[in-house]
């Protein structure tokens, strides 16, 4: 018992993608498909934050008396991941509005149907 409980961590970010990956395949609705992306995107994010905490580590300054430092890495990157998963949520909601105009829906089987119609 004490092994799930000492990886909680793990066990958010899966209970997280499997959340985000069900919502992006049973969803018609072009908007939640984005959401769930977005769920499945911060579950990858909390697994690189909590594989690079070190715990009793510190900050990678070289002081007298630390001995575990902690990588600073996987927090920048993750910073950097942020950025680009704010611009492409931005794209596909850009994209979405333009779905909408030109197809009057955001349903993804009633632009299929019209697709098809034409």
């Amino acid at each position: 018992m004490d092994f799930f409980i000492g990886h909680y961590n793990y066990w958010v970010v899966i209970f997280l993608m499997m959340v985000g990956l069900y919502t992006v395949i049973s969803r018609g609705n072009l908007i939640k498909k984005i959401i769930g992306l977005n769920i499945f995107q911060v579950s990858v994010f909390f697994l690189y934050i909590s594989l690079g905490t070190v715990e009793g580590g510190a900050a990678p300054i070289i002081t007298e008396g630390v001995e575990i430092y902690s990588n600073p890495l996987p927090h920048v990157l993750i910073l950097t991941a942020i950025v680009v998963g704010v611009a492409t949520t931005a794209l596909a909601l850009a994209l979405v509005v333009r779905i909408k105009e030109s197809y009057g829906t955001i349903e993804e089987d009633e632009i299929h149907n019209l697709d098809q119609s034409l």
